[in-house]
């Protein structure tokens, strides 16, 4: 069964709701038949590559409210982070374009190395104050994730993977989804924000009992094929 995943580097509740799911998936017994796929979400598309200021003062303008409120926001969101065992430092958060890193994620998923790509990613921004727009700080990252330094610059260095950032964008603009994280599962329950384990842990139970079961056309017979024990004679 797939889930897929809708989100952003440098998103807050994305690191939440991940964490949320992780839990989730350690209570289901399926855990081991399930694909994650993160798919890409621009929050700011239009970002210079670093955007420095408080980070408070930023969600209170970007928001409408005080200065006290934007602390209000940064307390309230590291302390549901703690609670799902992620440490963030939010004080520290560099803001960006996320578009460079969400191409490389892609690569990453060509090379089997998606989840922890984008686990650096996240962890670099959240909690450690790391540029997420500027290529050297992301050719970084990447390689301590597990991908060749070399490729990495040569895939920033061109529009490489640019179609699929946008192609994501584009289906999730189909599907009406407006804020992340939006978790897909089996391509039929969405599960939208970062919801508690237990409610995620429902949804993919609801999802593994109602998955489609393969069936064969009565009207046809059997015919010649292979299989673990060898093929038709």
């Amino acid at each position: 069964m797939r889930i897929d995943i809708w989100s952003d580097i440098v998103c807050p509740w994305c690191a939440i709701g991940k964490a949320q799911l992780d839990a989730a998936l350690a209570q289901f017994e399926h855990a081991d038949e399930i694909e994650l796929v993160w798919r890409s979400f621009e929050l700011d598309p239009g970002a210079p590559a670093v955007r420095d200021g408080d980070y408070a003062a930023m969600l209170a303008r970007k928001y409408g409210t005080s200065a006290a409120g934007g602390e209000a926001m940064v307390q309230r969101m590291t302390a549901t982070a703690a609670e799902a065992g992620v440490e963030f430092h939010l004080d520290r958060a560099r803001p960006g374009n996320s578009f460079d890193a969400h191409r490389l994620v892609h690569l990453a998923a060509d090379r089997d190395l998606q989840l922890v790509v984008k686990q650096r990613f996240l962890q670099a921004y959240l909690s450690e104050g790391e540029a997420i727009g500027e290529h050297e700080t992301l050719t970084r990252l990447a390689t301590q994730a597990g991908l060749d330094p070399d490729e990495v610059r040569d895939v920033l260095a061109s529009d490489a993977y640019a179609d699929a950032v946008r192609a994501d964008e584009s289906e999730a603009l189909r599907l009406q989804i407006s804020g992340v994280p939006l978790f897909l599962v089996d391509g039929r329950l969405a599960i939208p924000g970062a919801q508690p384990p237990e409610v995620i842990l429902q949804t993919l139970h609801r999802a593994w009992r109602e998955r489609p079961v393969l069936a064969v056309n009565s009207e046809i017979g059997d015919a010649p094929s292979c299989g673990p024990q060898g093929c038709s004679t």
